[in-house]
């Protein structure tokens, strides 16, 4: 065996892993088709992270890919000071481009229940509620840490039901199905570990239309190395602005498209 065997699995399996993550819940509300519960894991890891609470932060991480991870106290992530004047205007040219500040500074990304998600300085969230991350930006930028947020945190905890009604634009027959899986045992209240390791941040992320009312916005997912290329794991996610924040709103089946593409021009890398 090669020594360079090892990590080219890791990083097959990572984008194998990487694609089913940000589906399962979204596009089939409550089918996690690839997780076979280990109860001693999940119920194990819930504890952990519950008796985890406060201000502040832990020593730093890194992912699976060697970029830093901050760890805050609170399992639940810790917003950081919002500076609106940050903020891109629709009369600038990087409007649906620019990146949200603060995601290339400490504590701009967090491990929250084990996955890694964004946390700017300039475009949200401004806070916690009840556990909860809310006040994104009405711009481009708040739509896609919105997105990062509520897809990562809610595939890394599928029983959170307040997430799922708060910040999910599900249906009524959506909402009786997560209802329904959530009655059968089905959806664990904490993935363990080995699934939430590969929750990383994505590589890069497009807005590929924005409305005050909509945006559609893509992530690149670093997946497989085929012939020596590197191929990334294209997802779209689709984000209402209601009740004055972004809420997701789940895909059909017919309608979620995934992809691979093996060029990030085009794309906002974080």
């Amino acid at each position: 065996m090669s020594q360079k065997e090892p990590y080219t699995r890791e990083r097959v399996s990572f984008g194998a892993v990487a694609s089913a993550a940000l589906l399962a819940l979204i596009v089939i509300v409550g089918v996690v088709v690839y997780i076979s519960r280990d109860e001693d894991a999940a119920g194990g890891g819930q504890a952990e992270l519950a008796a985890t609470v406060g201000e502040g932060f832990a020593t730093p991480e890194v992912d699976l890919f060697g970029r830093r991870v901050d760890i805050p106290n609170n399992a639940a992530g810790q917003p950081l000071p919002q500076d609106p004047a940050r903020q891109r205007k629709p009369s600038d040219l990087d409007w649906l481009t620019a990146r949200p500040a603060g995601l290339d500074q400490p504590r701009g990304w967090q491990r929250v229940y084990g996955a890694s998600v964004p946390f700017s300085t300039s475009d949200g969230p401004a806070r916690l509620e009840e556990g909860q991350p809310v006040g994104y930006a009405h711009t481009p930028q708040g739509a896609v840490l919105a997105a990062a947020q509520i897809t990562y945190r809610l595939n890394a905890r599928p029983a959170d039901r307040e997430l799922y009604v708060r910040q999910v634009r599900a249906s009524a027959q959506q909402l009786a199905e997560y209802d329904r899986a959530m009655d059968q045992n089905r959806l664990p209240e904490q993935q363990p570990e080995r699934i939430t390791r590969y929750f990383v941040a994505p590589d890069a992320f497009q807005v590929e239309s924005y409305a005050d009312d909509l945006a559609v916005v893509r992530f690149a997912s670093r997946g497989q190395v085929v012939d020596d290329r590197q191929l990334w794991v294209a997802l779209r996610l689709v984000m209402v602005w209601e009740a004055g924040d972004w809420r997701l709103k789940p895909a059909t089946a017919e309608g979620s498209r995934t992809e691979y593409i093996e060029s990030l021009a085009g794309w906002t890398t974080w």
